[in-house]
């Protein structure tokens, strides 16, 4: 079973992009995006054309802003949207999928902003979607994926020094958020399980001052799966060869 991860930065604008392809040339089970800035029939209809996947998608209620969806080739058991918590819910970004062996989530977390306005806010999302989480927990083990807007070690971007707790997405308050949720829930980071020792490989670039052709990046897109489902994980790839957004796809692949 293999799964993708993509933030598209616009859905609208990605198909226009060459969307498609991308999502053929994968061939994947689950292929997943965060930050549509669509509404769900937006959504549907920039999509029309994917006839192999079932869209399940969830909007912001602020229109061209967040949103997520997943594209699945099997009918999932079950298919919800968001935690349950009202201030949460209103963004769009969580849509959660249930299969067989999993619980397959997938998640845009909010960014910090700018002057780390939304720190405060951050902190308390990561503490209730990990809430979330655990409680889905009880019946199956988890693969949750998507952009998580944090680098977790100074290893996931290519200057920590000059933005640790300056910048939003490496402060010390989304690290232990992350790392909170990786203990209590017992999960594995499989693209850093499987390359421990690789340290230039990003999953995102500033559209400003050539980022990206200098490779001056950050690794923000996790595939975090369950420890009881680590033996089954064959491959954790970053495929920082696909352009057609600020960041690039993300995959993995499971034998059951």
């Amino acid at each position: 079973m293999k799964l993708v991860s993509w933030n598209v930065n616009g859905i609208r604008a990605s198909v226009k992009k060459g969307f498609a392809d991308v999502v053929s040339s994968f061939n994947a089970d689950v292929f997943c995006v965060q930050e549509t800035k669509a509404q769900d029939d937006q959504v549907s209809e920039a999509l029309k054309d994917i006839t192999t996947y079932k869209l399940h998608s969830n909007s912001a209620e602020r229109k061209g802003y967040s949103g997520t969806a997943i594209l699945s080739k099997a009918q999932p058991v079950s298919f919800t949207v968001d935690m349950g918590i009202a201030e949460h819910d209103l963004e769009g970004r969580i849509t959660h999928a249930e299969y067989e062996h999993f619980h397959f989530v997938n998640v845009y977390v909010p960014n910090s902003g700018s002057g780390l306005k939304r720190l405060d806010y951050r902190k308390k999302w990561d503490k209730d979607f990990t809430t979330y989480l655990k409680k889905l927990s009880n019946n199956k083990p988890l693969v949750i994926t998507g952009d998580f807007n944090v680098a977790h070690t100074e290893n996931d971007l290519a200057n920590p020094k000059s933005n640790y707790n300056k910048t939003s997405g490496f402060t010390q308050v989304e690290i232990d958020g992350l790392n909170h949720m990786m203990k209590e829930l017992k999960l594995v980071d499989s693209f850093r399980a499987k390359y421990p020792s690789t340290f230039d490989k990003y999953s995102f670039w500033s559209q400003r001052g050539g980022a990206r052709a200098r490779n001056v990046g950050w690794r923000l897109d996790y595939f975090m799966v369950s420890e009881s489902l680590w033996p089954n994980v064959v491959s954790a790839e970053i495929h920082d060869q696909v352009m057609g957004s600020d960041h690039c796809p993300i995959s993995i692949e499971f034998k059951f």
